[in-house]
């Protein structure tokens, strides 16, 4: 299920991924303390999540149920990244990260274990 999900969108599912099932004004509570947000700042995200189909409603209580998993939206985040700056090619976005950043041996061991996985 391909859902392209906005930074304010990710918000919401953020604290839902995090906290499982929450009711609207659960949801609305913890983004007041979190980012600011008014109740119908919250409310009107949350609406965008479920006409996209990200957010199932449950009722009673208007309670909130991610329908899709973080893991799901990296994946496609990450293929769009890749699609979008890389030619589709995971290969250059592997090697301008690695020789973009100032790896530590650690995070360098990290991802040798990660490939060698994949073998």
């Amino acid at each position: 299920m391909k859902i392209k999900l906005f930074d304010s969108e990710l918000k919401v599912m953020e604290v839902l991924w995090r906290e499982g099932n929450l009711t609207a004004g659960q949801l609305a509570l913890i983004l007041k303390e979190e980012t600011g947000w008014n109740r119908n700042t919250t409310y009107t995200v949350i609406k965008k999540c479920i006409d996209k189909g990200a957010i199932e409603r449950l009722e009673p209580n208007f309670t909130c149920k991610a329908l899709i998993s973080k893991e799901e939206v990296q994946e496609q985040e990450t293929t769009e990244l890749i699609n979008k700056m890389f030619e589709g090619s995971p290969e250059r976005f592997f090697a301008t990260y690695i020789n973009e950043k100032n790896l530590t041996k650690k995070q360098i061991d990290k991802l040798k274990q990660i490939v060698d996985k994949l073998k």
